[in-house]
């Protein structure tokens, strides 16, 4: 028996989040975090995006932090797993924060003509610019990783 591939075929009504990566890039008390315009307006990210057809999620963190910062580096583990909803935009997200420890601070440039700069701030500096974030997410994806929560990069499956 064929099943035919129709508007009614499983999934195709179900709600899908948004998923997406972001990094928190730690070193020394600062976090890299970079600059970009969101409707016109100045904000402040931690380097992420979405997810990419047949991409696997350490594999789109890469990828996002290097177009966003030209840092080639690995995930050291996942602080936290997120589902927000930005209700300005009317949309879920489904994010995964991976954490990067380094030794020292590398300087990057961005590849994505999107990202403005990239900034080395300590979570004060962060905090001080709170109005200035790009979502609440990004607060919140730092104090997690601040509070010691920790996730091994091993608890990921894929099979692509």
């Amino acid at each position: 028996m064929q099943i035919e591939q129709t508007e009614s075929a499983h999934g195709a009504k179900q709600f899908k989040p948004n998923t997406t990566v972001a990094a928190i890039v730690h070193c020394q008390g600062k976090f890299l975090v970079v600059e970009e315009i969101e409707h016109g307006k100045r904000v402040f990210n931690q380097p992420a995006g979405h997810i990419e057809a047949n991409e696997s999620l350490v594999c789109a963190i890469k990828r996002e932090l290097k177009e966003e910062t030209g840092l080639r580096l690995e995930p050291d583990y996942l602080s936290g797993v997120y589902y927000f909803h930005r209700s300005d935009l009317s949309l879920y997200f489904l994010r995964f924060c991976f954490v990067f420890e380094l030794e020292e601070q590398q300087a990057g440039t961005p590849e994505d003509d999107e990202i403005l700069a990239n900034h080395w701030f300590s979570y004060d500096e962060i905090i001080e610019k709170n109005d200035q974030l790009r979502s609440a997410m990004v607060l919140d994806c730092i104090e997690d990783y601040l509070s010691g929560q920790k996730m091994p990069l091993s608890m990921l499956k894929s099979n692509l």
